[in-house]
């Protein structure tokens, strides 16, 4: 299982996998090829059918800005390693001299035909029950796990996480205006936030509790600077539910930053055992995976045990199964950015139940985890980012 470091990644939206993920990939392709005459690139699958919405095209010409490119859309292709496929060529006098096909497997990571994953394993340990385990062995908090793994400098990382997500929250609740493409939707969150001063508790935490959400996803939606959390379409979950928090019960950054910690663990064992692409396995996946971030990390800050942070963690993705990833007309906006206010909102309510709880219940997360895989696989495409079902199709309708 990787380092945190590559699931909480700072950047641009409004994609991870379609935007984040393709751009890196150009960059590295341009960098071992520079000076060719001509170059194209092929998008499959998933990454084709809803890349002009996500802007792939737009990141994957920034690249190549200084060369001659084409881009060439195959939505109808899927290549059997990974939905989210993209070939690069390279010509020298009508020559091919290169090629390299890249998998932008969500949240910004690439992989390849010779490697399964982006960076080197570190921890040891892939199920939470191992890491529970070993946490009652060792007398330790699941935080305690990634310091062990990850070094003390892991947390000036999440430091400098942390205040991004500030920072998106603070420039999401003071913009205004429409988000780009062809919905022309109204940013919400100034006008939720300036309304929720006029409700009493506890509407006005829950109100600005939305506030929060929208504004991160607004930002990622507008192309702006987020952090994956674990995607770009599930980036507001997390930071809303931490700032939510810290606001109310006066939390130190430490504390918040020991919570990004678990958070962080729990999306990279999901990452890790399942997947967190939308292309790849429905929006369970990627917000399913921010709800049980947050619920763990909203549970974590109430002083929750272990065994109450797993239970925490399984009903964020429990509560999402099944959930399609299907945008209107390819943008992530409706229902994406609703949907991290609602999984906020959810992630509280899951910390309160496990902490009423003894931390004892039926399914694991490991279970669930395993259940949101299968589920994934039996999911048809035109459920997986590809806009071609659901909501995609009837919101379009008069």
């Amino acid at each position: 299982m990787e380092s945190i470091r590559e699931l909480y990644r700072i950047g641009k939206g409004p994609s991870s996998s379609h935007t984040m993920g393709p751009k890196k990939a150009a960059e590295q392709f341009l960098v071992s090829v520079p000076e060719a005459d001509f170059y194209k690139v092929y998008l499959y699958g998933s990454l084709a059918a809803t890349g002009k919405g996500h802007l792939t095209g737009v990141a994957i010409e920034e690249i190549f800005s200084n060369h001659k490119l084409e881009l060439v859309w195959l939505p109808d292709i899927f290549l059997p390693k990974h939905p989210n496929a993209l070939k690069f060529e390279a010509y020298q006098n009508d020559a091919l001299i290169k090629e390299w096909t890249a998998y932008s497997i969500g949240g910004g990571a690439i992989i390849d035909d010779s490697c399964e994953k982006e960076s080197e394993n570190i921890y040891p340990l892939t199920t939470l029950k191992e890491i529970l385990d070993w946490c009652d062995k060792n007398g330790k908090h699941l935080w305690h796990y990634v310091e062990l793994y990850e070094g003390k400098e892991i947390w000036s990382f999440l430091d400098e996480i942390w205040q991004q997500m500030l920072s998106s929250i603070k420039k999401g609740l003071n913009n205004e205006g429409t988000l780009p493409g062809e919905l022309n939707l109204a940013r919400k969150a100034l006008d939720y936030n300036t309304k929720s001063n006029n409700f009493a508790l506890p509407q006005k935490r829950r109100s600005k509790l939305f506030a929060y959400a929208l504004a991160v996803s607004e930002e990622n939606a507008g192309g702006g600077t987020i952090v994956t959390a674990p995607t770009c379409g599930a980036c507001g979950a997390l930071p809303a539910v931490l700032f939510h928090q810290k606001n109310i019960y006066k939390l130190s950054d430490s504390n918040i930053i020991k919570a990004l910690a678990t958070a962080g663990l729990i999306g990279n064992l999901v990452k890790f055992n399942a997947s967190i692409s939308g292309a790849e396995a429905g929006c369970q996946a990627e917000i399913g995976t921010a709800c049980a971030m947050a619920s763990a990390a909203a549970t974590q800050l109430l002083g929750g045990s272990n065994y109450q942070i797993e239970y925490a963690a399984e009903m964020g993705i429990e509560h999402h199964l099944g959930l399609t990833c299907d945008p209107l007309y390819g943008l992530v906006q409706v229902p994406c950015i609703e949907r991290n206010a609602f999984a906020a909102a959810r992630a509280l309510n899951h910390a309160s139940f496990a902490l009423l709880s003894d931390g004892r219940h039926v399914i694991s997360f490991d279970k669930v985890v395993k259940t949101l895989k299968q589920t994934g696989a039996d999911l048809p495409n035109l459920y997986k980012e590809t806009s071609l079902g659901g909501l995609a199709i009837f919101g379009k309708e008069e």
